[in-house]
């Protein structure tokens, strides 16, 4: 990573790469850690033991903490912020954030700040390539509104003819896949350059060779690998947590924990818009209604015969019931129930739900409350 003009002012900056309960490592900007490693070679005190030696260069990884202040506005720190830090300590890896500097993305899940592209990866085989989840995590990925990369895991499994209706079909998805084997090396270089000088998440299902892809990237993350189970043909979470791992080339890639359906949380409007071969048919031409949902409006234009329309009415429908209940959960009546007030005479009024709670114990209060009741109407 290289420094900013904040630097050149006095100020330390680094990249939060991972966070770990109230303590963020931060990966400080090259400069800042030379700067650094010289300030404190000269404040060392020689003849006292230290961890590492004078003239050997002090890591660039600082453990660090989040100032009062920053707690007091209600200032989070995201794995991928661009942070000030204060007062390092470069002897014992340490330091506080001062400042979080202004992102330029953020995603909420995975929580991570400054991103530039989503890298999914899947495989074409162990396990099968599900044409349905592969759409899921398109659309999710595309409402991000950052550049997507397809990656097909273990091609050596596959015939070249299988390989070329993959990449016919999905060519007409609107994507241009990458088909890589990890356990055979093909085309891994191709994938790290798309990655360079860049903050990539890479995302997909379990099972899939995520953390043997980041293995193979780079030496130094020696993440854990799962085996697919045998019963589901699906593979097993071995990511806990996000952590951003820097790339031999420039860059930093992040793996996040593995999750097999995405939410489906976006507008239904603007969903249509999430489908690249629906967006080519919206750019030449537009349907008879602004609000059209591309159901069984007339004279709609995305409406036909492409692959994924039947994902796009399944998601669809995902869509509209969540904002439905986005909208009772905000509707005070939708805490309420309507009770007659009389039989017979039309009279109604809303009342508050009670929850149930069919199990629950009584309280000893309650008790007493109710056998002072009792005494009182026996006197």
């Amino acid at each position: 990573m290289t420094g900013e003009n904040f630097a050149a002012g006095g100020q330390l900056l680094g990249t939060v790469v991972a966070v770990q309960a109230n303590f963020y490592r931060v990966q400080m900007d090259e400069e800042d850690g030379e700067q650094g490693s010289r300030g404190a070679e000269e404040k060392l005190d020689l003849n006292a033991p230290q961890p590492l030696s004078p003239s050997a260069p002090l890591p660039l990884l600082l453990l660090c903490t989040r100032r009062t202040r920053l707690k007091k506005i209600g200032q989070q720190v995201m794995v991928g912020d661009r942070v000030v830090l204060e007062e390092p300590d470069w002897a014992g890896g340490r330091g506080a954030i001062a400042e979080v500097l202004p992102r330029k993305s953020e995603l909420d899940r995975p929580a991570i700040a400054n991103v530039n592209q989503i890298l999914l990866v899947f495989a074409v085989a162990d396990p099968p390539l599900e044409p349905y989840q592969l759409s899921r995590f398109l659309i999710k990925a595309e409402s991000t509104d950052l550049d997507v990369l397809l990656c097909l895991n273990k091609s050596d499994l596959i015939s070249p003819h299988e390989q070329q209706q993959f990449s016919d079909r999905l060519l007409g998805w609107g994507y241009e896949p990458i088909f890589i084997s990890v356990k055979d090396g093909i085309n891994t270089d191709q994938a790290a350059r798309y990655l360079s000088n860049k903050i990539t998440v890479i995302a997909g299902p379990s099972g899939v060779g995520k953390s043997s892809l980041i293995n193979t990237l780079i030496d130094s993350a020696k993440l854990r690998v799962g085996e697919v189970s045998g019963k589901l043909a699906r593979g097993r979470h071995t990511t806990r947590h996000i952590e951003l791992f820097e790339l031999p080339e420039g860059g930093l890639l992040a793996d996040t924990p593995g999750f097999n359906q995405p939410d489906m949380n976006c507008n239904p409007e603007e969903l249509i818009r999430y489908f690249p071969e629906a967006r080519k048919r919206l750019a030449v031409a537009s349907c008879r209604f602004s609000d059209c949902l591309h159901r069984d409006e007339p004279e709609c234009v995305v409406r036909g015969d492409w692959e994924r329309y039947e994902h796009y009415l399944e998601f669809l429908d995902a869509a509209i019931a969540h904002e439905t209940q986005l909208h009772q959960q905000a509707d005070p009546e939708s805490t309420m129930k309507l009770k007659s007030k009389s039989k017979g005479k039309g009279q109604s009024q809303y009342e508050p739900k009670l929850e149930s709670k069919k199990y629950r114990r009584i309280s000893r209060k309650t008790q007493l409350q109710d056998l002072q009741e009792l005494y009182r109407d026996e006197e």
